[in-house]
């Protein structure tokens, strides 16, 4: 399995896995993954060079948009429409549009919407224990300044 940008951390397994002609979504336990397969990475960049115009916007898109990961604890809702269209809703983010089969949004949606409440909780256990031991480190400083001789 290929390391995550920028990490020498491997991928997490796949939970779900969808793997459609121009993209692939993977969904792990912790995160969402949306990327473009090669041949739709090399048609978009065709287009760009066939219009000089375009490159600063593609070349945008790719650095911002594409390739998508977002922590399941930062999604607030997730839904299907009738199309198969899946809906992710992400506060202070655009929200995310993913074209599916009908089944395939639904299984998504299913396994997303019971992993989305467990990362939440994860994310609130380690911020509270981000909390606890920054006010440990500020006690420890606070003693080790308390019984330092003043000079």
């Amino acid at each position: 399995m290929a390391g995550t940008e920028g990490s020498d951390l491997p991928d997490k397994p796949a939970v779900f896995l969808l793997d459609k002609p121009h993209f692939q979504v993977r969904l792990q336990s912790d995160l969402l993954k949306v990327d473009l397969k090669d041949g739709a990475r090399a048609e978009i960049e065709k287009l760009a060079e066939a219009r000089p115009a375009l490159r600063d916007t593609i070349g945008w898109m790719f650095q911002t948009i594409i390739p998508l990961d977002v922590h399941l604890w930062e999604i607030e809702k997730v839904t299907v429409e009738s199309s198969g269209k899946v809906n992710i809703r992400i506060p202070h983010r655009r929200d995310i549009h993913i074209p599916l089969e009908h089944v395939e949004a639904e299984r998504l949606v299913e396994k997303m919407n019971e992993l989305i409440p467990i990362e939440k909780e994860r994310r609130i256990e380690r911020q509270l224990a981000e909390q606890v031991a920054e006010k440990d480190r500020e006690r420890q400083k606070a003693d080790t300044l308390k019984y330092r001789p003043i000079r």
